[in-house]
């Protein structure tokens, strides 16, 4: 997707059509689906709207989060294993869980949720009985669209731009009927330098990956 006007620059949901013993002609991009731990960014960035910022040090290790009705809810990271003293640019960009969770906690569900849609996330309307601190890590549906929407308003210096699949449109005359607005108005969904406190870990994160 170009983030600037949204334009869908390529989309593979399935992968055979004519394949019918795969479902072929569901189009996985836009069925919902858990996002995993591509969520996280979300969270963080509605914890920065609150006053954190990537210097803000948590405590990784296990935690047992209330859970009213049920047993506590305890994460463990993908590693099995607890890191201590870590700031949110190190947890952000080693993708622990428990760290994720407390910045859940402390940003809100609903508000975490309300900053998904400002990015372009057209799901998530289950109410807040469906929903738990286990959404930072992937625990609420959305579609790939919406979450490629979502990346878009990062790099997009925090301006979310709709999804669009069309360029131009033209009557049997050849008249233009519609085309893409190069310079769309969009919806200031962050502050710009938040985008930043964003990209800068998960760039980290990228290089210690290769």
């Amino acid at each position: 997707m170009k983030p600037g006007t949204g334009e869908i620059l390529g989309m593979v949901g399935s992968v055979d059509y004519y394949d019918a013993s795969i479902d072929g002609q569901v189009n996985v991009a836009t069925r919902e689906r858990q996002p995993g731990s591509s969520f996280k960014p979300i969270t963080y960035a509605t914890a920065f709207k609150k006053g954190w910022t990537p210097g803000t040090v948590l405590l990784d290790t296990l935690t047992a989060f209330p859970n009213p009705g049920q047993k506590p809810y305890t994460p463990k990271n993908y590693d099995g294993r607890d890191h201590g003293w870590v700031t949110v640019r190190e947890a952000l960009g080693n993708s622990y869980n428990i760290p994720a969770v407390k910045a859940l906690q402390f940003a809100g569900v609903q508000d975490v949720i309300d900053t998904a849609h400002d990015m372009g996330i057209k799901g998530l309307n289950r109410g807040l009985d469906w929903y738990g601190l286990s959404l930072t890590l992937g625990g609420g549906e959305v579609t790939l669209l919406d979450m490629t929407t979502a990346y878009s308003t990062f790099a997009n210096y925090g301006k979310e731009v709709d999804a669009n699949p069309i360029l131009r449109i033209e009557d049997p005359q050849g008249r233009t009927i519609y085309s893409l607005d190069p310079t769309p108005e969009g919806n200031q969904a962050l502050v710009r330098h938040l985008t930043r406190s964003i990209a800068v870990p998960l760039r980290v994160r990228r290089r210690r990956a290769v």
